[in-house]
């Protein structure tokens, strides 16, 4: 005979209603137990698939951003690239036509290089010299300026040498002779002068 049975016997109705409450009341108890288990399992099933989730999102997201990051990058390289290229063409926009007046410049000075043994042709011969002054100071102020290259050490870069010499008066690989001047328009050579070089 086990306890229950003991207890049920030995008791009055009352108290066997009493034992059943109890009974029953355990039973509420673990069924609850297993509700709350079988919720927290889901609970936990779920907080997994929404932590797969937010990571997917999240590796989405980093993604989008280095793209962004990227984009803006090579944005930010076309405009500097863009800037420079205006700045460049701003500066040497006159580089063509400067280029072409350049020989116009050398056959004035080849005009004034030769006198005139007509008096009469003195008054023209001063013209032609303003003209071509007021011509190089028109170019000097857009940055044109002539190279000075006799007595340089010689530069492939701004020289070009046609002829190389013997001299007593200069080192081996000094400009001892310029045979056509050399240009450069602010920091470009327009023009390389053509030079004999000591050797």
């Amino acid at each position: 005979m086990n306890k229950e049975q003991s207890f049920q016997e030995n008791n009055n109705p009352e108290d066997q209603e009493m034992m059943n409450d109890i009974q029953a009341e355990d039973n509420n108890v673990a069924a609850e137990t297993v509700e709350t288990t079988d919720s927290a399992a889901e609970s936990t099933a779920e907080q997994v698939v929404s932590r797969a989730e937010l990571e997917r999102v999240q590796a989405h997201a980093d993604d989008q951003t280095q793209r962004l990051l990227r984009a803006q990058a090579d944005f930010d390289n076309f405009r500097r690239r863009t800037q420079k290229e205006k700045e460049e063409l701003a500066k040497y926009a006159s580089a063509q036509l400067i280029t072409e007046l350049i020989p116009v410049i050398d056959n004035f000075e080849r005009a004034m290089a030769t006198k005139p043994e007509n008096p009469e042709l003195e008054s023209f011969s001063k013209g032609v010299d303003m003209i071509f002054r007021q011509l190089s100071d028109v170019l000097k102020n857009t940055g044109l300026t002539p190279m000075e290259a006799v007595g340089q050490p010689f530069n492939p870069e701004f020289h070009q040498a046609v002829m190389q010499v013997e001299s007593d008066e200069y080192e081996e690989g000094i400009v001892v002779e310029e045979l056509q001047k050399g240009y450069v328009l602010k920091d470009k050579v327009i023009r390389p002068a053509m030079v004999k070089v000591s050797g």
